[in-house]
């Protein structure tokens, strides 16, 4: 392999497609992906399997439904059973599916047993509110849409813990942006690596120290 140049290969399936390496010209015959030296862990979860969490996923209009850095996201908070509570132009929609594969920001301690035992009262309780029902105040993509709906929650329940609120920004520079860049990230990665069957990367030293940053933030970064 070259020293001036790095790369990673990898493929959507068990083999490696590619015959070899686009970049140094290793043969990759016979060899799988288990036996790669660095793995891409996915950011994407099943939201109907995070209880207690707030969920990050595009909106309906996307078809594709990726995170690709432009499109619209839907945010919504699950039940201790998994039923994703979210505000749009209808009201409060408690879906059973629909969320298999977005990003999932966990917002209960497992050892936090009184408030588990209370959250999905609070979550019924807060979203039967009359500012909740589109025939008393209307869906507005600015100031009382999906996001308002899930923070103005996240702070209630703050505030059943004597903690303070949290501000827009700073619930989204800390907790959600660095989770929606990653993921704009991977689903790039997988893209690339459909149609290219590889993806080439200038500096593996300085890629895999992002991974690990980016890993550290999102273990601190719970509420």
């Amino acid at each position: 392999m070259k020293k001036y140049s790095s790369m990673a290969c990898t493929s959507l399936t068990s083999k490696i497609s590619s015959e070899q390496c686009p970049e140094c010209g290793v043969s990759f015959s016979g060899r799988r992906l288990e036996e790669a030296p660095i793995s891409v862990p996915n950011p994407f979860s099943n939201g109907h399997k995070a209880p207690c969490a707030f969920l990050v996923a595009p909106t309906e209009e996307n078809i594709l439904r990726e995170f690709d850095g432009g499109s619209d996201l839907h945010t919504g908070i699950t039940d201790t059973k998994g039923v994703v509570y979210n505000y749009t132009k209808t009201g409060v929609r408690r879906d059973h599916q629909g969320w298999e594969r977005c990003i999932s920001i966990p917002l209960v301690q497992p050892d936090m047993y009184n408030l588990i035992n209370q959250w999905d009262q609070y979550l019924e309780k807060f979203s039967s509110a009359q500012m909740w029902d589109p025939l008393w105040q209307s869906f507005n993509e600015e100031n009382h849409n999906c996001y308002s709906y899930t923070l103005m929650f996240i702070n209630c329940v703050l505030a059943t813990q004597s903690k303070r609120a949290l501000s827009k920004d700073e619930f989204t520079q800390t907790f959600v942006l660095p989770r929606v860049k990653r993921a704009s990230k991977y689903s790039m990665l997988c893209r690339e690596i459909s149609q290219n069957h590889f993806y080439i990367v200038d500096s593996p030293k300085r890629n895999s120290q992002e991974g690990q940053s980016d890993e550290e933030e999102d273990h601190k970064n719970n509420l």
